[in-house]
């Protein structure tokens, strides 16, 4: 396989137009996709151009789901667009608000299908934490979302629609022509560390994330968008040519035999592979650096030993290491390290050059910390004996 040829695997995406007799969802497409659909309502060529960067501006930029509120467009043109078109985002089912702030979304998808969209908010900024897909495919044994079955990838509509949900709960869409969209963001930060790999839904994670850093839409700095992969190395040059977002690499292990167990994508692509890949990463520098991910489980990969490993493979890697204490959920084969063992870990990281930060749990008491999210009705039906078994830990 070549360094640059495309993953697929055999998941339903749905097509963005509903079922016969209904209209087509504008929210996700392209500015390309968009002329298109324009020209073919019967919007002359010429003027479709400057229709879609209207249009654009009133769904990403403003917030507006109604046409008749589009009032630089005539209105036939309205009734036209009101006629072919609607402006549809995820559904929000429940909304839960932790102690510390964090609110833990479950939103309806097409199919009735449900995934969890998680909001934190901090003193300099907030981070939106979306889903790439419904369930996952990576069965990572200490991530909960990874003993539920992958379901299907989510389209890009539905990836953008997560930050539109979000900016409709925190009230955050500006007063067309009040203030400019860059002051005072509740929202300023999107992780796509959700449910879901990003890299094997590379095409509607990219197109969504566009729309996102749009200049006439949602604003946001592509340096304000993390992707998070548990290692697609084949996508992982696309991420910085495509999308051009920072990147985060769930990492967890510094020996293949513990990390095959934990992250059982590196079966394909090892961590000799991986990092081989990370180096060669465009954009790479001080600046931009890769962040390791590596969430601490007792007396898994947590001693010092561990710890000077990982600062020896990362060598020469402008890099982070985020150390996670692991977030337990019910079934869970493992428990979080200790404070001493986390600490002590992360002092032998930050000696090697690297920061270390520990990341404090956010969200515990609504399950809405990172690797807890599940939506309940995509529940693998699976025993604390089944998932032992699967992550190679003895009762």
């Amino acid at each position: 396989m070549t360094a640059n040829a495309p993953i697929t695997q055999d998941v339903l995406t749905l097509p963005r137009k509903l079922p016969e007799g209904g209209k087509t969802n504008l929210v996700g497409m392209t500015r390309d996709q968009m002329r298109q659909a324009l020209i073919d309502i019967g919007t002359p060529e010429k003027q479709a151009k400057m229709r879609v960067g209207q249009i654009w501006q009133w769904i990403y930029q403003w917030g507006k789901r109604d046409f008749a509120e589009m009032t630089n467009l005539s209105k036939a043109l309205r009734a036209q667009l009101e006629e072919s078109f609607e402006i549809t985002i995820p559904e929000v089912i429940t909304r839960q608000i932790s102690e510390d702030g964090t609110r833990k979304y479950l939103v309806r998808i097409a199919g009735g299908h449900e995934v969890e969209v998680v909001y934190i908010p901090e003193d300099s900024r907030g981070t939106l934490c979306i889903s790439s897909q419904v369930g996952c495919t990576l069965t990572c044994s200490f991530c909960h979302t990874g003993t539920q079955r992958l379901v299907r990838n989510l389209t890009s509509a539905e990836i953008i629609g997560q930050v539109m949900m979000a900016r409709d709960d925190l009230d955050e869409w500006p007063v067309p022509g009040t203030r400019n969209p860059d002051e005072a963001r509740t929202l300023s930060n999107i992780v796509l560390m959700g449910m879901g790999e990003p890299l094997y839904n590379f095409d509607n994670v990219r197109d969504a994330m566009k729309i996102a850093m749009d200049p006439e839409g949602i604003q946001l700095s592509r340096r304000r968008i993390t992707l998070s992969t548990s290692g697609v190395v084949p996508e992982i040059a696309r991420t910085a040519e495509e999308i051009g977002c920072l990147l985060a690499v769930s990492f967890h292990a510094t020996t293949d035999e513990v990390r095959d167990k934990l992250v059982p994508i590196n079966k394909r692509w090892n961590i000799a592979a991986l990092l081989e890949a990370l180096r060669a990463y465009p954009h790479l520098s001080n600046s931009e650096r890769i962040t390791f991910e590596y969430v601490m489980l007792a007396h898994v990969n947590d001693s010092k030993e561990d710890a000077h490993r990982l600062a020896k493979l990362i060598e020469g890697i402008p890099a982070k290491i985020n150390l996670i204490p692991f977030n337990e959920w019910p079934g869970a084969p493992y428990k979080r390290s200790s404070g001493n063992r986390i600490h002590a870990f992360s002092d032998i990281i930050h000696d090697a050059g690297y920061a270390s930060p520990i990341r404090k749990p956010r969200g515990e008491d609504i399950m809405a910390a990172c690797g807890q999210l599940k939506s309940a009705t995509e529940r693998a039906r699976k025993s604390r004996k089944q998932i032992e078994a699967e992550a190679g830990v003895k009762s």
